[in-house]
């Protein structure tokens, strides 16, 4: 029997044991994580320097690739040099770091998503009012609020957990340091706490939900009205991409907070995992460029000047 306060490290799940498939596994997370640095970047950069995008719809796209960055740097840096060194420890302040990064980059970026919806649902039903009811001091201001949110849902979800006695072993079933993974590891009932605290923020995340959801319903409404086909796809290239992102974050992140702990297998959670986690940082650059024309043409022209420079 051993608490919290003698731990002084944990054990992630490794992929496999197999020295081979653990260097395979190095290098197809090294391979997804520099495409989200190049991709999430190359919109960062982008959108700060051409001029004709500094408006709401891209800045919050600034923001999204900021928080993605964040959000896959937290993660797979770690389990990147796990396999290389085959190991699977991590220090107990690494772990509570971890889960404290992660939880703010995620939860600041499902609020940013629903500001995002907010953004379109102004654009497309209300495009005379957009530049009024969405002015600069509002965008900074719903953007604020977005990453304020996560970083007060990361720190009270992280000092709840890490208050918790831990007797259940060290051992983790995850390639990351996740809450209801450590919450496994409590022998005590004050884990009914962070359950209760769990039950809050999902009932916020539940807000978020409806929110959305009610955005799209009204941008849907009025894309159907629209009576050129140029004028409804534009419209639905605009949405789908965010859409997507939102449909797989919720889904796959809500399966893995709120299922019950008797249903745990490693590899369905391992894939949520990756799914929640993973997917979305790499994914989004590719889905918003690739139907975006705007950001296409400043991404083309960053690089022609990038190689221009060059020579």
């Amino acid at each position: 029997m051993s608490n919290s306060s003698s731990i002084t490290e944990f054990l992630l799940l490794a992929f496999t044991d197999t020295r081979e498939l653990q260097l395979l596994h190095f290098w197809l997370f090294l391979g997804i994580y520099l495409a989200a640095l190049v991709g999430n970047g190359l919109i960062i950069t982008a959108i700060a320097c051409d001029h004709c995008l500094h408006t709401p719809m891209y800045f919050f796209l600034l923001n999204l690739s900021l928080l993605d960055l964040g959000c896959i740097s937290t993660t797979l840096p770690k389990s990147m040099a796990n396999s290389l060194w085959d190991t699977r420890s991590i220090s107990y302040l690494e772990c509570a770091a971890q889960v404290f990064c992660f939880l703010f980059f995620m939860s600041a970026e499902y609020a940013l998503l629903t500001v995002m919806a907010y953004d379109r649902y102004l654009a497309i039903c209300k495009p005379l009012h957009y530049g009024t009811l969405l002015g600069s001091r509002a965008c900074v201001h719903m953007t604020a609020a977005a990453w304020g949110s996560g970083f007060l849902n990361a720190l009270l979800h992280t000092a709840d957990t890490f208050s918790l006695p831990l007797c259940n072993g060290n051992a983790l079933s995850q390639f990351f340091c996740e809450v209801p993974q450590i919450l496994k590891l409590s022998c005590s009932h004050a884990y009914l706490r962070e359950i209760g605290l769990t039950v809050v923020t999902v009932c916020l995340d539940l807000g978020y939900f409806v929110l959305i959801v009610v955005s799209y319903v009204q941008i849907f409404s009025a894309v159907l009205r629209i009576p050129s086909e140029q004028g409804r796809h534009k419209a639905f290239s605009m949405c789908l991409p965010h859409l997507a992102i939102v449909f797989l974050f919720v889904s796959t992140a809500t399966v893995v907070y709120l299922k019950p702990p008797s249903f745990s297998s490693h590899i369905p959670d391992l894939v949520m995992a990756v799914l929640y986690s993973v997917v979305p940082p790499a994914v989004n650059p590719i889905s918003y460029s690739m139907r975006n024309q705007n950001l296409k043409d400043a991404l083309k022209k960053l690089i022609f000047l990038t190689v221009s420079q060059q020579h």
